[in-house]
Order: C-alpha cells, then sequence, then structure tokens
C-alpha cells in the first residue's frame, strides 16, 4: 500500500503530526508513506527512515508569482510526480485550500480529511472525498491528526505506544557536542523567549528572574538562549546580560543543528513555539507556557513535560492582538515556571 501524507506547515504542527508515521507503519507493515511539506520546512522530515518520498513545495512563492512560467512548471512538475506515484489513500491533515489543492492533485481516488466543523477554512471539503468526524476524546491536535489516518485501518490509535523522531547528521550532533562542551559541568537549560504571535511572548522581566533562580538552584549549570531572528536576538542579548554569569546566547543553528542540540540539553523552556515542540519530538523533557493558544491541544503531551496555562478566564482566545496582552503576561508568573523545572528535574536529585 502506497499513502500520502498533506501536512505542509507550520513547524509545530508537522512536529505534532510525526506520530501518524509511526501508526501507519505499525498498522500496516511494508507500507509506504510519502509526505508534502512546505521547503522551509523539509528538514524536520529529510532522513526519517519512515518516509518513502518527501515532495518539498513552494506555495508563498507560487502565490505571489502566480503569472510566472517557472511557477505554473513547477507546480506541474510536483503535480505529475503525486500522479506518478498512484497512491491508494491519501490524508489531508492540513485542512485548508492550500491542502486541498494538493490534496486533489494527487488524482487519488480516495482522499480523507477533516469534517466541517474542525476546518477554519471549509473549501478544503471540495477536495476531499470523505470526511472524518473527531471524538471528543481527540482534544489533543496530534489524536485529531491520528483519527483520520485510523479510521481506513479500522484499529484505534487509543493506547498504543507511538513515537516520533527527527534524524540528524553526525555533523550537526558533532557541532551540538561541540558547543556543549565549552559550557559548565552542570546542568544545561535552554530557554527560547521568541514565537509568531504577540500574545504568546512572556515578559522579558519574567525570563530575567526565571534564569537568576534556576542558576540559584542549580549549580554550576547553564541557561542557554536561542533565537530565531536579529531583534529576537538583541531581545535575548539584554536577558542573559541581567540574568549574568551562566547565561549565554548560542549562535544561530540551522534547523537541523538546532534539533542536535536540543537532544543534548537537559530541559527546555519557552512558549508556544517551534523548538519546545521539536525539543518534546526528540525526547527532551519541556517546561511550557500558553496564553492565547491552547495548551491541552497543542503542548507536549506525557510525564516528561509540563505545561502551564494562563489562569485568566479569557485565555485561549487564539486572538493575536489584544488589549489585555500585559495583564495575560503577568498572569504566567516566574514561580509557575521554577516550580515546573524543579518537578521536571528535582533538585534534591541533582545533589545527591
Amino acid at each position: 500500500m502506497r499513502v500520502l501524507i498533506v501536512k505542509t506547515s507550520a513547524l509545530g504542527d508537522i512536529v505534532h503530526a510525526l506520530p501518524v508515521l509511526d501508526y501507519l507503519h505499525k498498522v500496516s507493515p511494508g507500507i509506504e508513506v510519502d509526505w508534502v511539506v512546505e521547503e522551509q520546512f523539509g528538514d524536520i522530515l529529510e532522513g526519517n527512515p519512515l518516509i518513502s518520498r518527501l515532495f518539498r513545495v513552494r506555495t508563498r512563492d507560487w502565490r505571489k508569482r502566480l503569472l510566472s512560467r517557472k511557477t505554473w512548471h513547477e507546480i506541474a512538475a510536483v503535480k505529475a510526480a503525486l500522479q506518478e506515484r498512484r497512491y491508494d489513500l491519501v490524508f489531508d491533515i492540513q485542512g485548508n485550500l492550500k491542502s486541498g489543492l494538493i490534496t486533489r492533485a494527487s488524482g487519488s481516488a480516495q482522499r480523507l480529511g477533516f469534517a466541517r466543523e474542525e476546518l477554519q477554512e471549509r473549501v478544503n471539503l471540495l477536495f476531499t472525498t470523505r470526511q472524518i468526524p473527531t471524538r471528543p476524546q481527540d482534544r489533543h491536535i496530534t489524536s485529531k491528526y491520528l483519527r483520520i489516518v485510523s479510521v481506513p485501518f479500522g484499529k484505534d490509535f487509543t493506547g498504543m505506544s507511538l513515537g516520533a523522531s527527527i534524524a540528524t547528521s553526525v555533523s550537526d550532533d558533532a557541532e551540538a557536542a561541540a558547543l556543549l562542551g565549552t559550557l559548565g559541568e552542570g546542568l544545561v537549560f535552554l530557554f527560547h523567549y521568541g514565537t509568531t504571535w504577540q500574545t504568546k511572548y512572556w515578559s522579558t522581566e519574567g525570563w530575567i528572574e526565571t534564569g537568576r533562580r534556576i542558576l540559584e538552584l542549580y549549580q554550576d549549570s547553564t541557561v542557554l538562549f536561542s533565537w530565531g531572528n536579529e531583534s529576537e536576538r538583541q531581545m535575548v542579548l539584554d536577558i542573559s546580560r541581567a540574568i549574568g554569569m551562566g547565561a549565554r546566547v548560542m549562535d544561530r543553528y540551522p534547523l537541523k543543528g538546532l534539533i542536535a542540540i536540543l537532544k543534548k540539553v537537559d530541559l527546555v523552556v519557552g512558549g508556544d513555539t517551534g523548538p519546545v515542540h521539536l525539543a518534546a519530538a526528540v525526547g527532551t523533557p519541556t517546561v511550557s507556557f500558553y496564553r492565547s493558544s491552547d495548551g491541552s491541544r497543542s503542548g507536549p503531551s506525557g510525564n516528561r513535560h509540563l505545561v502551564i496555562q494562563s489562569p485568566l478566564s479569557c485565555s485561549r482566545c487564539f486572538r493575536t492582538v489584544c488589549e489585555r496582552d500585559m495583564e495575560c503576561r503577568a498572569s504566567i508568573t516566574p514561580d509557575m515556571l521554577v516550580a515546573g523545572v524543579e518537578k521536571m528535574i528535582p533538585v534534591e536529585s541533582r545533589r545527591k
């Protein structure tokens, strides 16, 4: 059997979808699973032994240059390559217009996707031949993805032990080891300040106090800051200086390089952001906080991860801008994060 997964973006959502690969191979040994992904996120999936063929698309560039001959040549090439694979099943677990067009272009007669109530872009219904309703227990986004892919196989994923992995190269792992070799002998905590929405950020004062308290609790340890763009770099440089000795801003690494580092650090702290989800996928414990988004829906799950949700009644609003933004930031306190870190790595156990 040959199937196609259409999950093009974004970074965190792709990571949440990784367990579908393990599920498919467990319920159908010998299955071939292909995947369509946006070019900028392809490295997450590149080298994964559970993927037979990876298709990278550039839909953002295509939309910008819709009248370009090159654009239509690239679209036609992807369509021809997909149809050549003759898929038995196509799973659209993105659920928007873009993914619907890709799903239809596959040429498969069996195209499964979300039911109407799960779709933000209901035009997607025009491109799937079977819409799968989720169940009340499918609160987490990973469960929603698994519900769609599990239906044709008649085997419920509930209770199955499903893993996720992201491949890194020998050179990526060596660079990560070299970085950690320059740090102290204690634990390494990676803090990621940046995110995509204004309503997902936390206060600089909160980061500073949390960093100071972590370094006081865990002797000889390091707080390592990652960043995604120049404005974030400047911000974490200021935060790092305010924390003092033991805090350090790392250089920017390519995605695979960052993943290799995430595999080696002891714990990752951040909001609803890609590095937190990547860390969880590679087995590193996390403490993460959620304000406008819903941690029970998109936060890392399992006993190696702690999710902190803002206690405000309007939390989980999914607004990107809010007049109560500063109040919401203040509702997440350093006490909450430090307690979460202590729960994941008890201080007393480090002193024995």
